[in-house]
């Protein structure tokens, strides 16, 4: 008979396994764990959105000329006719789910989210084809104060999972509609001055998205870009008012910040703060949270005018920087030998358990082995239970530390244990 062939995994995925340093699967779960408790200090709310949507929600968001949605995107028709497309980011779900849903009766709404996301892209460090994001947003506050509570909001995120150190928040403002539409003429005219000296993607970028020059990593746009005027010369009143505040408020909360004009956010719906969290211990993909103020992309969406701001952050980037959490180990290890034994370990275990105590057994070997198992799982605690201990209607509580032993009647063990 043929060997039956398994199917590899596609590239860009994995599989993880809590406990294996290969998956950092401990480590992943405690970014999720800790983003849950902090945004909850926050009060922002879990929201969920689908996984899959219709194709028109990313390119309406992300722009029909994006690279993610010209390159990246895992886009099928379904047996009904319908383009739908897995999702590559959480934003654009989340602000066609404030409009479908009747949300905006909700607002100003701070929600928070996690979970895969899909891009066709070249797997590297840190960058996987399924990879998980956090996600924060608020959705119908216009304030600078939204942004600086976001902006805080990842600060200690950042500062609970032992990464802040090397991380360094850098801040820009694109402005209002105003201001950024008079700094794109202005920046149109300077690269149509030094045509001749861009690479072809700048050249592509000059009439759909010029902004996307400025933050090129081609050695021959980087002259050319390096000398083009910032938006400080074209912001409104209002607009640098709007910053001033950000910053302000990111000051008064001890937040330290860094600007950098170059920084920028392509789509047109982008206003005000653009900002990213970058470390330097990633190499050249450094960005460990991104975010900014999006006003336009409910409008975009068809929805009503609405101010939004927001963040993303990639688990598995955050997963590679931080130190190995603490294990969780199981507290008692129930040891039965026996039929007997078995059957009444059993309910031991369950109602240990569901007196809050983390407990395992095991289901084959001898006493030896079983002991040897007890001491490798990190437990603090054996509970012993044989044919001799079941007559006598108790069982014996081995301290695994330091071999010390007593036995305690079947009817007190639980209250023993748990106080122990």
């Amino acid at each position: 008979m043929a060997k039956i062939e398994t199917p590899r995994p596609v590239r860009g995925t994995q599989d993880m396994l809590g406990g294996t340093s290969e998956a950092f699967q401990e480590r992943f779960a405690h970014v999720v764990a800790t983003f849950d408790r902090v945004r909850k200090l926050y009060g922002f709310q879990r929201v969920e959105v689908p996984v899959f949507e219709s194709t028109a929600v990313f390119a309406r968001s992300l722009g029909e000329s994006t690279d993610v949605v010209s390159k990246e995107m895992y886009t099928f028709e379904d047996r009904g006719g319908d383009s739908i497309t897995l999702r590559p980011e959480f934003t654009a779900g989340i602000s066609r789910a404030y409009i479908t849903e009747g949300w905006q009766q909700y607002a100003p709404l701070k929600v928070a989210t996690h979970g895969p996301l899909f891009r066709y892209e070249r797997p590297q460090k840190g960058r996987f084809r399924q990879f998980h994001q956090l996600d924060a947003e608020i959705i119908g506050a216009g304030e600078p104060g939204a942004d600086v509570e976001l902006l805080v909001l990842a600060d200690q995120l950042l500062r609970e999972l032992g990464v802040s150190e090397g991380v360094t928040l850098n801040l820009n403002t694109l402005g209002d509609g105003p201001s950024r539409d008079a700094w794109r003429a202005a920046l149109i005219a300077h690269f149509e001055a030094h045509r001749d000296q861009l690479s072809e993607e700048s050249l592509d970028r000059l009439q759909r998205n010029p902004l996307r020059i400025l933050d090129s990593k081609d050695p021959r746009d980087r002259p050319v870009a390096d000398s083009a005027p910032d938006i400080d010369a074209y912001l409104t009143d209002e607009a640098r008012t709007f910053f001033e505040k950000v910053t302000a408020g990111l000051d008064a909360a001890g937040v330290a910040w860094e600007r950098n004009a170059r920084l920028v956010r392509g789509l047109d719906y982008y206003r005000h703060t653009a900002f990213e969290f970058i470390t330097d211990r990633l190499g050249a993909q450094g960005t460990v949270v991104g975010g900014g103020r999006y006003d336009g992309l409910i409008e975009n969406l068809g929805g009503p005018s609405t101010p939004a701001v927001g963040w993303a952050a990639g688990i598995e980037r955050l997963a590679m920087l931080i130190d190995m959490p603490v294990i969780e180990r199981p507290t008692v290890a129930v040891i039965p030998m026996g039929e007997a034994a078995e059957t009444r370990a059993t309910g031991i275990i369950a109602d240990l358990r569901r007196a809050g105590v983390a407990c395992d057994m095991g289901y084959r070997g001898n006493m030896k082995k079983r002991m040897q198992r007890a001491n490798a799982s990190g437990a603090a605690w054996a509970v012993i239970l044989g044919d001799d201990e079941l007559a006598r209607g108790e069982a014996a509580i081995r301290n695994l530390g330091t071999g010390e032993q007593e036995a305690v009647s079947l009817d007190a063990l639980i209250g023993k244990l748990t106080a122990l």
